[in-house]
């Protein structure tokens, strides 16, 4: 299979590699797993405040403050660092993990625990400071919530004691307890390295080695059992209250368009300390945890007066955006405000949305997506490949996503 060259070092920011955008300088702070302690979560408020004051939520579970003013850097790095979210300054662009939200609380093993111990060994393995900064893990409660998202190098819960390892998207063969499975991870992790280096590739993700999967099962000594079956990636639906075992609710936000502003973060943030943590899921949205049935409708109504979407119907649900103008110097629009004036209500089961404001398609969700593409001529809509618009306006915009988004 050919692949596109790579440059050898990818420009990936994180929070000590801060990228200037036109806006500003942008950080992006990784959350391993989506978790967050109510400390961590004002931590990152705080890190928002550096800047223009919002933050971005991320198609990995992480968050991207903008806005940053020259030598923000240093205080931004010394909150995270006091807060547990900066505890390796080699390894901080690596540790890209997401896990399973597990909002329904039937998870088949303990998500967080697995994804702290992967976390705490990949900062642990001097060697593995040397993946790409797009190299991602994804550790998955049997649900196939995540493992469907194109992570490199997977952990799928079969049963509560075994969990499978999963090269990007074909099953390795390995099998592991969920003590072990961290340091499967590790290995499979240190023989990517070993395979792009044997190879001479610059590859950023394992599916650009020749035959990456196999051979790296190979370097593991097992035997792949074969692709795992395709699944749709779970979308914008999965907001609002939902029920937990033991009589608790858990309870599903959504970002606007992936992004929080002061206010809803201040919300939120406020609502973590009720629940006890706080979860961040790829597909921009947070979850509340363990409330009480009273706690958890006196939230929703909260969190939806300040604008986060609380109801799969809502209008704006399942619609993603890049930043566009002005924030990226590279964008044709300012595809966030467009994405406001062309949003009406999903019906159900609507596809997702993205808007890009150039090629690049930054933020894109995996999996079947509605994608609207700024052009130099108006905007360009699609889906599978198949134009459904070009050339059009915001308001045939607006007329082409009814038609395209009820495509499933």
């Amino acid at each position: 299979m050919l692949h596109r060259a790579r440059p050898e070092r990818d420009a990936c920011p994180g929070a000590l590699r801060v990228h200037e955008a036109a806006d500003g300088g942008l950080a992006r702070i990784r959350v391993p797993g989506g978790v967050l302690t109510p400390p961590q979560a004002r931590a990152i408020a705080a890190a928002a405040a550096l800047g223009d004051g919002g933050a971005e939520l991320t198609s990995r579970a992480n968050v991207q403050v903008r806005g940053l003013p020259a030598g923000a850097e240093e205080e931004l790095a010394a909150g995270l660092r006091t807060a547990g979210l900066l505890p390796s300054a080699t390894h901080e662009r690596v540790r890209n993990i997401i896990g399973s939200p597990s909002a329904d609380g039937r998870e088949l093993v303990d998500v967080r625990a697995v994804a702290r111990e992967l976390d705490a060994a990949l900062c642990a393995t001097p060697s593995l400071a040397d993946l790409p900064g797009r190299f991602l893990f994804a550790v998955d409660d049997g649900s196939a919530d995540v493992i469907s998202l194109g992570a490199d190098v997977g952990l799928l819960a079969e049963r509560a004691d075994t969990l499978a390892l999963v090269l990007a998207g074909l099953d390795s063969g390995v099998r592991s307890t969920p003590d072990q499975a961290a340091g499967v991870a590790i290995a499979a992790a240190e023989a990517f390295l070993a395979e792009k280096a044997e190879q001479g590739r610059s590859a950023w993700r394992l599916a650009e080695l020749d035959d990456g999967a196999r051979r790296i099962a190979d370097r593991l000594g097992a035997v792949p059992a074969g692709p795992l079956p395709a699944t749709q990636p779970a979308t914008h639906s999965q907001v609002g209250a939902v029920e937990r075992p033991g009589g608790t609710v858990a309870v599903v936000a959504g970002a606007p368009l992936g992004r929080l502003s002061r206010d809803q973060l201040d919300i939120i943030t406020a609502a973590s300390e009720a629940a006890g943590e706080l979860r961040l899921t790829p597909w921009r949205t947070v979850v509340l945890p363990g409330l009480r049935p009273d706690e958890a409708g006196r939230w929703l109504s909260d969190l939806g007066a300040h604008g986060l979407l609380v109801d799969p119907s809502s209008a704006g649900a399942g619609v993603t955006a890049c930043a566009g103008r002005p924030g990226c110097a590279k964008a044709r629009a300012d595809v966030r405000e467009d994405a406001r004036r062309a949003v009406r209500a999903p019906a159900g089961g609507a596809l997702p949305v993205h808007w890009s404001g150039c090629e690049r398609r930054c933020g894109r969700p995996q999996g079947r997506v509605v994608e609207v593409l700024a052009t130099g001529a108006g905007y360009e809509v699609g889906l599978d490949g198949e134009t459904r618009a070009s050339g059009a306006d915001v308001d045939q915009v607006s007329a082409a996503l009814v038609a395209a988004r009820r495509a499933v």
